[in-house]
């Protein structure tokens, strides 16, 4: 069995990204969607085990010291990572994992998987993003120029990934991202297999 794509998706605070998750979900039923650790306080609405684990920093850099986390990160004040085995087993098993990670992750998540396919989700403009950050209401004015200028520094690391989308409307967005995994799925370089079944006289898709 051919293992599973993995599919790692980034995007400035406030691109939307979770929103395009969603649809993403709803479109894909098979594709299992890692659920990250983190160290901050749960926004309104955010449920444990469904949107992120929340641990606290030492149980978190524990985490990091048994090797138990696929990547990890320091994003504006608290720690996010990837706990390693749920993702690793599904992959082995032939399913597509979808990682929703910031760009820091992204690089350690490159570096140990060079066949993954790296996605970038940008604003339609820095003002539509600035202007969605600021519609959250969570932040203080402090942190919302911090979150805003490490958005803008996250931007220009976009072209180091395979594919960028824009996320003007999450449905059209959402839909190019399932265009572009399709088209994954059928690169020569991950179904080099085949030709050892037409080589034999086999059928590649027999009813």
């Amino acid at each position: 069995m051919a293992e599973g794509l993995l599919i790692v998706l980034s995007g400035p605070s406030g691109v939307g990204k979770g929103t395009v998750g969603k649809i993403l979900a709803a479109e894909k039923e098979d594709l299992f969607f890692s659920i990250s650790m983190t160290t901050r306080s749960p926004r309104p609405g955010e449920i444990e085990g469904i949107n992120y684990f929340f641990v606290g920093e030492e149980e978190f850099k524990k985490k990091i010291e048994q090797g138990d986390l696929l990547e990890w990160a320091r994003v504006y004040d608290d720690y996010y990572g990837t706990p390693k085995e749920v993702v690793l087993n599904s992959l082995k098993r032939g399913q597509d994992v979808l990682l929703e990670i910031d760009t820091q992750g992204a690089g350690m998540i490159k570096s140990n998987f060079p066949d993954g396919v790296f996605l970038f989700l940008l604003p339609p403009s820095l003002n539509q993003l600035k202007l969605r950050i600021i519609g959250r209401g969570t932040e203080t004015e402090e942190k919302l120029n911090k979150r805003f200028n490490s958005a803008y520094q996250e931007i220009l690391e976009a072209k180091g990934y395979d594919y960028f989308v824009v996320n003007d409307f999450p449905e059209r967005a959402a839909q190019e991202i399932l265009h572009i995994i399709r088209a994954e799925k059928l690169k020569m370089k991950r179904n080099a297999h085949l030709i050892e079944i037409l080589r034999g006289d086999g059928c590649i898709q027999c009813p």
